[in-house]
């Protein structure tokens, strides 16, 4: 009998011991997932604050553009009209198509139409001003 309470707590002795070799593992993953709960907030923290700033940008870009669309929508219209105003006095029909540096058109005069076709690189803006307007019949 004593050989089997000797042997019953050794068995106890050995189940201690293994359970507390398990308590020290559950320990660890404890530590992990908490080491790692922590990483993922600290990550979460940051991620919220770089969507705020993103949101702020975004709010900031839309004021902007209902800023630009009302801007638009006032200097659009003065602009269309100033080119249709030049358009009416100057006659010229601008070819837009043209390439960089080239000022193309037709000047619609009083008897024959004239191409226009004159190299900005190669003349002054006022030469290409002066020449524009002495197209332009001022005998209203």
């Amino acid at each position: 009998m004593e050989e089997e309470v000797a042997q019953s707590l050794l068995d106890a002795k050995e189940r201690a011991h293994q359970g507390g070799v398990e308590l020290q593992q559950l320990k660890a993953e404890l530590r992990k997932a908490g080491e790692e709960d922590t990483r993922l907030k600290a990550s979460l923290l940051q991620l919220t604050r770089e969507l705020e700033e993103l949101k702020e940008i975004e709010a900031s870009l839309e004021r902007q553009e209902r800023e630009v669309d009302e801007d638009t929508t006032v200097t659009i219209p003065s602009a269309v009209y100033v080119a249709q105003l030049y358009h009416r006095i100057s006659k010229i029909e601008w070819d837009y198509e043209s390439e960089p540096g080239m000022v193309k058109g037709i000047h619609h005069g009083p008897s024959v139409a004239q191409p226009i076709h004159l190299d900005s690189t190669q003349l002054s803006k006022k030469f290409i001003s002066d020449y524009l307007w002495s197209l332009v019949d001022t005998d209203w």
